[in-house]
């Protein structure tokens, strides 16, 4: 069976067939929903259904809570069309421009940093994958499952992908790339994908927010503002643990220091005493509460673990009065093996 399905306020609307979630449909039909880890576990395709009803199936408890199922809200990555159905969201603009694709790639640099391996791919030579900053790829594993990962440079860089995998004990996918992965190993890749990118059209200065790897992303956001001759102000918090977990700090500090419009604040949770840390410490979304009386003028990018993105979410907009649609984000997510990084 067919559904249809509208969109409000845009008014456009798409076919879902049978088999289909309403993200995969509209996805498929050029519909520019916002999405991110598609697997029911980020909120970032939250929607509401206003007519007609959807099944909800596969999300985690937190990504929609039952007082916000209640209210008709709905994960648009899990859910079915009983029927036709309206439902609200807001659109992304220019998410149906480019081609997803499927494409194989070649492992031509592996690179260890403390523990994060840097891959370099690259990709056939009659072959090249347009993207916006901030998206991520999806690596197609043998065993058919897939690991999900952000492109870390920015699309004009683009004779290679880089990926950011940080080692997780344990897990299938971060153990083979650290022990067993060997450069020139053939891979095969879907993308880009997901919602994540710099929105150029605005002239708001922008409050950028990694925790972790959530900086690879973060990192291409900037390359790409950097090489547009973007003059925004542009504040970069990165959160770790430890002053090793900032693993690419000097290019940070190397961006404050060539650019009068970027500010770069490292924040760390657990420095150790070898680190001899007198930079700022705690959390990194708190180190925001701390600068900004306001952020009601600003555009906030955020990305790194769940518990930052959600909280830095829920402060920035009932404390410091951030419009709710100038904050964007991409959790990270680990897999159900801890083999993913998103």
């Amino acid at each position: 069976m067919t559904s249809q399905v509208k969109v409000l306020p845009s008014g456009h609307t798409f076919s879902v067939e049978a088999h289909e979630t309403i993200l995969d449909a509209a996805l498929r039909q050029n519909i520019g929903l916002p999405y991110g880890c598609r697997d029911g576990a980020c909120g970032a395709c939250k929607g509401k259904v206003l007519e007609g009803d959807v099944c909800r199936d596969g999300y985690q408890e937190k990504a929609l809570p039952e007082n916000e199922r209640v209210q008709g809200y709905a994960l648009f990555c899990c859910a079915r069309p009983q029927g036709d159905v309206t439902i609200e969201a807001r659109e992304v603009s220019g998410a149906g421009d480019i081609q997803v694709k499927t494409l194989p790639c070649r492992v031509e640099k592996i690179e260890k940093v403390h523990d994060v391996a840097v891959l370099k791919l690259k990709l056939p030579v009659s072959e090249r994958l347009q993207f916006r900053a901030g998206q991520y790829i999806d690596i197609l594993m043998k065993d058919g499952k897939k690991r999900s990962f952000s492109i870390a440079n920015a699309p004009h860089d683009d004779a290679y992908l880089e990926l950011h995998i940080r080692h997780q004990p344990g897990g299938s996918f971060s153990e083979y790339v650290f022990n067993q992965m060997k450069e020139r190993e053939i891979m095969r890749f879907k993308g880009p994908l997901g919602s994540f990118w710099l929105r150029e059209e605005s002239d708001k200065p922008i409050i950028l927010l990694a925790s972790g790897t959530g900086f690879a992303p973060v990192k291409a956001i900037i390359e790409h503002a950097i090489h547009n001759g973007v003059q925004r102000q542009m504040v970069l918090y990165w959160g770790a643990r430890t002053l090793a977990d900032l693993y690419m700090a000097e290019l940070a500090a190397s961006w404050q220091a060539q650019h009068a419009n970027i500010t770069f604040i490292p924040v760390l949770s657990e420095a150790l005493p070898q680190d001899n840390w007198v930079g700022r410490t705690g959390f990194v979304h708190q180190a925001v509460l701390d600068d900004f009386d306001s952020l009601a003028g600003y555009q906030v990018y955020a990305c790194g673990a769940p518990v930052m993105v959600e909280a830095a979410h829920h402060s920035f907009i009932q404390e410091r009065g951030l419009p709710e649609d100038e904050f964007f984000s991409d959790a990270f997510f680990l897999s159900k093996d801890s083999g993913a990084s998103k």
